[in-house]
């Protein structure tokens, strides 16, 4: 496009195939830190049921007099540990929203951008989503 100033603009259509890369970009970004966070989320889980476990063996022990009074210390502990746990699995669960949110407002931008049949949206919607 070229102007009575001389000035020449880009092709609008390379402006959207620019838009929509820099979009797909940012898509692959938030499902990776969405696919890092499940992953520490699942890690956790495992820890809690691990540390549940010993927790509840100890407390059975202890009732059941066959542990020590020494191992009273290592209930504080694991519930301290439990509880912990709890709270960051609960702030991952907070995290993993916020980014499905941040996903479906990209998805929505990238749907009013696209305008006209040959439109490459679609790849940004799907970008880094395997299943």
């Amino acid at each position: 496009m070229a102007s009575i100033f001389g000035f020449r603009s880009r092709d609008p259509a390379r402006d959207k195939q620019t838009d929509l890369a820099r979009f797909d970009r940012l898509a692959k970004l938030l499902d990776q830190i969405t696919a890092e966070i499940a992953a520490e989320k699942t890690g956790l889980e495992n820890r809690y049921r691990s540390k549940s476990t010993n927790a509840a063996f100890l407390v059975e022990s202890m009732e059941n007099g066959s542990a020590s009074a020494s191992r009273m210390s290592e209930i504080g502990e694991l519930t301290k540990s439990i509880l912990n746990c709890e709270q960051r699995i609960a702030e991952l669960v907070r995290q993993t929203s916020r980014m499905k949110e941040l996903r479906h407002s990209l998805d929505a931008i990238v749907d009013e951008n696209a305008l006209g049949p040959d439109s490459q949206a679609e790849d940004v919607k799907s970008a880094g989503r395997s299943g």
